[in-house]
């Protein structure tokens, strides 16, 4: 039966069917991997994904031009290209392709589908897309035509091209994390002529500014892939999506496991009840102490723990809260906030002194971990041990408030709405340790807890009406400047959306982009973090090792296998994994 012709009910008995075969612990060509999750998948476009939900399934439908190699995080091997050749002083390069490549639709891989898919992020590059920092490599700024009037076609067409079968880059400026750049599964190769028969943008210069900016989210290429990856979709409803292996995929390491499985399931118990029954491989456990307490030392239990952790977070605090957005009143009068409530450094201050690290970590990390001074990991270059974390201290905290608003705070006192993501145990455990603590400095403070979607909390329309969300971020590429653009960059990620600006941290940041010494760029992002803690722009959540469970019929997890820089559970492909 044609996939694309299978009805509802097809669709739900196959499902049903390949759950039966999870848990009759097939191998091979029979066997299905099943992983459960609190939160939605918002896009299966990789021209759009920036999130790790959507990025574990993309990451198996499409593949990208270079890849990492085992868990080295800096390390680049080939993967749809086979070579390339740096020129002009760093500001070209070359890519040879791999040959004989199929997309999933039966269509062979060409430098034109390279072409058209560089040039297809670039015309529709949001902030709300990884295609920020690849249009900052490729044309200079991180904005589209819409918004950056310089971008011009023929700007875009010569920033990549193809020169018969050869893909060439020509970058406007040197930048040394190009490379990782293109390992980011936000660039995996699209099938252009699969995407042009669907109706997404032809690829030429007569329609291109239709498309500048355009919301692909939910794009005919995100309800229809067709990637080069060894997965394929089957099937996508509204809480379950199914992939199975793809009979032409070219790579020499075929995938084991025939089917994969993923579905949405909110309620922690029921996750945590089918992985213990077996009916789930993989689930979204609620955090460390979830492990500790009900799933380490069960039967068909494997526990995977002390793995790097290169991501950061925090929660962030919006400058100037949108209208409509989580305002109540609109005024300091004991019944909301006003729009502006949070650009007083010393509301943010009061926040970040109100949060109690000490128990976050003995809470959700079982002692594991330590406060962190800045939202970089300290892992990375760049991160300065020597500075001292914002510290809790009610007392501190108390004085900041009665400072803020000239005394208004303290006085009138407020009403805030906080939300996270639904579903995230993690997240649910800060905002509740936050809100009683602020309450318990003033009986006129008020914090509501408020559980949402993560597709509603990323969309680019509800992100600035947010007071208050936890704001995280795992590498694009292995790179400081990752991390603290992303951050503190007006011209950013998070600080468009909170409403922040520095002038001093945008000056020090760019500094930091337009050297090479590793100690300038080092002592320059020091001074970032000492800054932006003076400012409270963040509370900073603190690190913690990664730890994961998985069934322990599941063969091809380790240590070894782990990379950080991808958005699986497991920190490696699909096809990598087998069944006992």
């Amino acid at each position: 039966m044609n996939n694309k012709t299978l009805s509802a009910v097809a669709l739900a008995t196959l499902a049903l069917t390949l759950a039966a075969c999870n848990k009759q612990g097939g191998k091979g060509a029979s066997s299905t991997l099943v992983i459960q999750q609190s939160a939605d998948i918002p896009t299966l476009d990789p021209g759009t994904t920036y999130d790790t939900s959507s990025g574990q399934i993309v990451e198996n439908i499409y593949e990208t031009l270079l890849g990492y190699q085992g868990n080295d995080i800096e390390k680049l091997v080939p993967v749809l290209a086979t070579e390339w050749k740096e020129s002009s002083g760093g500001k070209a390069y070359r890519f040879t392709l791999r040959d004989g490549v199929k997309f999933h639709s039966g269509n062979t891989m060409s430098c034109a589908d390279a072409e058209y898919t560089f040039r297809r992020n670039l015309v529709t590059n949001t902030g709300d897309s990884g295609n920020w920092f690849l249009s900052e490599s490729l044309l200079g700024t991180a904005s589209n035509a819409s918004d950056d009037k310089s971008i011009t076609w023929a700007k875009i067409s010569s920033a990549v091209r193809c020169d018969g079968d050869t893909l060439v880059f020509t970058l406007p400026g040197v930048d040394p994390a190009f490379l990782s750049k293109l390992a980011y599964t936000g660039q995996g190769i699209v099938d252009s002529a699969h995407a042009k028969k669907i109706g997404e943008w032809d690829g030429t210069e007569a329609t291109w500014k239709d498309w500048v900016g355009k919301d692909i989210m939910g794009s005919q290429l995100s309800q229809k892939p067709s990637g080069t990856g060894a997965y394929k979709l089957v099937s996508r409803e509204a809480n379950a999506m199914t992939l199975t292996a793809f009979e032409g995929y070219w790579g020499e390491d075929k995938p084991k496991i025939q089917n994969v499985i993923l579905q949405k399931v909110p309620e922690q118990a029921a996750r945590i009840q089918a992985f213990l029954k077996g009916d789930a491989d993989f689930i979204e456990e609620g955090g460390r102490s979830i492990i500790s307490t009900q799933l380490k030392d069960k039967p068909g239990v494997a526990v995977l723990d002390d793995l790097p952790n290169t991501s950061a977070s925090g929660i962030a605090m919006n400058q100037n809260i949108a209208e409509g957005g989580a305002l109540g009143s609109g005024k300091l009068d004991g019944q909301g906030i006003p729009a502006n409530f949070f650009s007083d450094a010393d509301v943010r201050r009061g926040f970040v002194a109100a949060f109690d690290v000490p128990t976050y970590i003995e809470q959700v990390q079982e002692g594991k971990g330590q406060a962190r001074n800045f939202l970089l990991p300290d892992s990375f270059p760049g991160y300065d041990t020597n500075l001292e974390a914002a510290q809790f201290d009610p007392e501190v905290a108390k004085a900041a408030f009665q400072r803020a608003w000239g005394g208004e705070v303290w006085e009138n006192g407020f009403t805030v709405n906080i939300s996270y993501r639904a579903g995230a145990q993690a997240q649910q455990t800060a905002m509740e340790l936050l809100k009683k603590n602020i309450e318990s400095l003033n009986p006129k403070f008020k914090v509501n807890i408020v559980a949402k979607e993560w597709s509603e909390l990323i969309k680019a329309e509800n992100t600035p009406k947010e007071a208050m969300i936890v704001s995280g971020w795992a590498p694009d590429y292995a790179d400081p400047d990752n991390f603290v653009s992303t951050f503190y960059s007006s011209t950013g990620y998070y600080q468009p959306r909170i409403n922040g600006k520095d002038e001093q941290i945008d000056t020090w940041i760019k500094q930091a982009r337009s050297t090479t010494s590793t100690e300038r760029r080092n002592e320059l992002y020091a001074q970032v973090a000492k800054r932006a803690l003076e400012q409270a722009y963040y509370i900073i959540l603190p690190s913690s090792p990664t730890v994961f469970t998985y069934r322990d019929d599941i063969e091809g997890v380790s240590e070894e296998a782990f990379n950080p820089m991808m958005s699986f559970t497991a920190g490696t492909f699909w096809k990598n994994l087998s069944k006992k």
